[in-house]
C-alpha cells in the first residue's frame, strides 16, 4: 500500500519492516527528519556520547544478534568519529548499518559545510558505500543494504542521506522484510572432507569469524566430539566454544601457547572454519606458510574472495557457519578410535598447564596479583557473564586466563582497535539486561571512549568495568623496550582517579591496589549493578613492571640490551 511520506519517515519505516528495536547514535541537525520520525515510532534510539562509541555499540549490538547493528551519525565531523567502528565492523565481519547525514543535494559539490563524498571515504572499509538521493528509492535501498551486511560474508554498508531528501514526500511501496544468503558445501566436498579427515594422523581445528549462532556452535562442538577432534578458536573467538568443554585446546592468536603453536605446525591437517586466517591468527603468517602451507589446509569460508586469497588451501568450501556446521553434525564417524585420539587429551593438558599461575608473580612478589583476579572474576560470576575488552596487553589476562563459557560470551575487536571496551560492554548490558557483564579496559585505552559510562547510566546498563592502571601505553612501551631498550618515549600517562570519575557519572567507582582487596570489591560492584542498574567501576593500580604473564618490562629491556639493540 502507497500512502505519502518524507525519506525521513520512510527511513524508520524501513527500519521497522527489518525488524530493527534498537539503534545508536549521536543526533545532528543533518538528519533533524529521521529524528523526528522515530519520535513517534518504538525503536529504542540509544543517544551516545561520542560517535565512535556510538559505532562500537552498534558493532556490538551486530556480534550478539547477528543481525545489522544500527547507528546514526552526523555529516562530516560525525561520519569521522563513526569511522573506526566501521572499520573495526569490516575487520571482524559485523553485519553493520550506518546512516550518516549529508548536505543537500542543491549544495553537493561545493564542499558545503561538513560534506564529504562517503563513497570515497568509506570504500575500502564497508561492503557497500552509497547515497540515497531520492526519496522514493528508500525502500529499495535499505533493504538492499540489509541484504548485503548480511550476506556471505557479513559487514557494514554505509548509507548518505542528503537533509533535502529526508523531507521530500513521495508515494511509494514498502519492501519485504529482508533475507540473508549463504552458501552451502556440496556433497562431492563434503565426500572430499571425510576423505582428507580420514587419512590425517594430527588434525587440528580452528573456528572463527562471523555468521555462527548458538545452534551452530552446539552442532560444531557435536561433531568435534563425533570425530575426536581438538578444537582451537581463532584470535578473539574464544566464545565459540565452551573454554571447560575437554574437545577445547585454547586459543590461536596474540601470545599463544607455544605447544599449541607447535601442534598447528607439526600437524597434517589444518580444519580452518570460519577464520579468515589473518595475520593475528596465523602469528604473522608462520603457524601456516604464504601462499601453500607445508599442512594439508581445509578453508572453509563464507566469501568467495577471501579463498584463495592467502592461502591456497587443499580444498576451499563457500558456506555459512550455519550451514557447515548443520553439515559437518551430520557426518557419520570417520573412525571409532582415530589415531588423533590421545592428542586431544594431550592438547587439552597444555592449556591446563598454560592457564596456571603464571611464574612472574612469584618473582617479582607483586601486592596485585592479575592472575588471582581472573580467578575470582570465575568464582563469583555466572558462567553467562559477557566479558569485553578493546586493545592492548592488559587483555592477555582476558584472553589468557579467562573461560569462557558459550557463545556471546566475549565481545572483542580483532581489528585491535583501542577505545572498543566501555562502548561495547554497556551496548551487552543494554542488549542483555539480565546478564552479567565485565569489561576489561586499560588505563590509555578506557579514556578513549569512557564517556560512554554517561550512556550507561542514562539507560540503566549495570555494566562492571575494570581498568588496568599501569600508567603507560603498555603494549608500545613493551615494543619499545624490545626495539629501543631504555629509550622510553612517547609511552608514560598521567592518569586520573578513575574510581572517582566512576561516581561522577553516577556509578560507583574504587581502587584496589591489592589481591586480597579485589574479591570484596568485586562483590560490592556486583551488588551495586543490581540494586541500582548503574555502572560500577574497579581500578586496579598495579605495577606496570608486569606487563605480560611471561615477562616482565625490566626482563625485556635486559634481553634487548644484551642483544646488542
Amino acid at each position: 500500500m502507497e500512502t505519502i511520506r518524507s525519506g525521513g519517515q520512510l527511513i524508520v519505516d524501513a527500519l521497522r519492516i527489518h525488524g530493527v528495536e534498537t539503534a545508536f547514535g549521536v543526533p545532528g541537525e543533518s538528519y533533524l527528519a529521521v529524528l523526528d520520525a522515530l519520535h513517534d515510532s518504538d525503536i529504542r534510539f540509544i543517544i551516545n556520547r561520542q560517535e565512535g562509541g556510538a559505532a562500537f555499540m552498534a558493532d556490538a549490538y551486530g556480534k550478539m544478534t547477528g543481525k545489522p547493528g544500527i547507528c546514526f551519525v552526523t555529516r562530516g565531523p560525525g561520519a569521522t568519529n563513526a569511522s573506526i567502528g566501521i572499520h573495526t565492523a569490516y575487520q571482524d565481519s559485523t553485519p553493520m548499518i550506518v546512516f550518516i547525514g549529508q548536505v543537500g543535494n542543491d549544495f553537493v559539490e561545493r564542499e558545503a559545510f561538513q560534506e564529504i563524498d562517503y563513497r570515497r571515504m568509506f570504500g575500502q572499509m564497508a561492503k557497500w558505500v552509497a547515497q540515497i538521493d531520492r526519496a522514493d528509492r528508500v525502500p529499495e535501498m535499505v533493504a538492499r543494504a540489509f541484504q548485503i551486511a548480511t550476506s556471505g560474508r557479513p559487514g557494514p554498508v554505509v548509507l548518505a542521506l542528503p537533509e533535502d531528501m529526508l523531507v521530500q514526500e513521495v508515494s511509494v511501496s514498502d519492501t519485504r522484510r529482508y533475507q540473508p544468503v549463504q552458501a552451502h558445501a556440496s556433497p562431492s566436498q563434503l565426500a572430499q572432507f571425510s576423505t582428507m579427515l580420514a587419512a590425517a594422523r594430527k588434525p587440528v581445528v580452528i573456528l572463527g569469524g562471523s555468521g555462527w549462532n548458538a545452534t551452530s556452535c552446539e552442532q560444531i562442538l557435536a561433531f568435534a566430539r563425533k570425530q575426536q577432534l581438538p578444537l582451537s578458536c581463532a584470535f578473539r573467538f574464544q566464545d565459540l566454544v565452551p573454554n571447560t568443554d575437554p574437545q577445547y585446546i585454547g586459543d590461536v592468536g596474540i601470545g599463544i601457547n607455544p605447544k599449541l603453536a607447535q601442534r598447528i605446525r607439526e600437524s597434517d591437517l589444518v580444519i580452518a572454519i570460519g577464520p579468515r586466517l589473518g595475520e593475528m591468527t596465523t602469528s604473522g603468517y608462520t603457524l601456516l606458510e604464504a601462499p601453500v602451507p607445508k599442512q594439508k589446509l581445509i578453508h572453509i569460508h563464507s566469501d568467495t574472495l577471501e579463498l584463495g586469497r592467502v592461502y591456497q588451501a587443499d580444498l576451499m568450501i563457500n558456506s555459512g557457519m550455519q550451514e557447515i556446521a548443520a553439515a559437518l553434525a551430520a557426518l557419520p564417524v570417520i573412525s571409532e578410535s582415530p589415531v588423533w585420539a590421545d592428542s586431544v587429551h594431550e592438547a587439552r593438558a597444555e592449556l591446563l598447564a598454560w592457564q596456571a599461575e603464571p611464574a612472574i608473580f612469584a618473582k617479582e612478589n607483586a601486592p596485585l596479583n592479575l592472575w588471582q583476579m581472573v580467578q575470582e572474576l570465575q568464582k563469583q560470576l555466572p558462567a553467562d557473564t559477557i566479558v569485553t575488552n578493546g586493545a592492548g596487553n592488559y587483555a592477555t589476562w582476558a584472553h589468557r586466563y579467562f573461560r569462557y563459557g558459550g557463545f556471546r560470551t566475549q565481545l572483542a575487536p580483532t581489528s585491535g582497535a583501542m577505545g572498543y571496551s566501555v562502548p561495547s560492554g554497556v551496548a551487552a548490558k543494554i542488549i542483555a539486561p539480565e546478564r552479567t557483564v565485565v569489561t576489561f579496559a586499560g588505563d590509555g585505552e578506557f579514556l578513549m571512549n569512557g564517556q560512554e559510562l554517561a550512556t550507561a547510566a542514562q539507560y540503566q546498563a549495570g555494566v562492571i568495568v575494570i581498568v588496568f592502571n599501569n600508567g603507560m601505553y603498555g603494549t608500545i612501551r613493551m615494543h619499545q623496550e624490545r626495539e629501543f631498550p631504555a629509550r622510553v618515549s612517547g609511552t608514560q600517562l598521567q592518569n586520573p582517579d578513575f574510581a572517582a570519575l566512576a561516581r561522577a557519572f553516577g556509578g560507583h567507582g574504587e581502587t584496589v591496589a591489592t589481591t586480597d582487596a579485589f574479591g570484596p570489591a568485586l562483590a560490592r560492584a556486583v551488588e551495586f549493578t543490581r540494586e541500582h542498574k548503574k555502572p560500577a567501576l574497579i581500578e586496579l593500580q598495579y605495577d606496570g613492571n608486569l606487563i605480560t604473564p611471561g615477562a616482565s618490562l625490566m626482563t625485556i629491556r635486559d634481553q634487548a640490551i644484551a642483544a646488542g639493540k
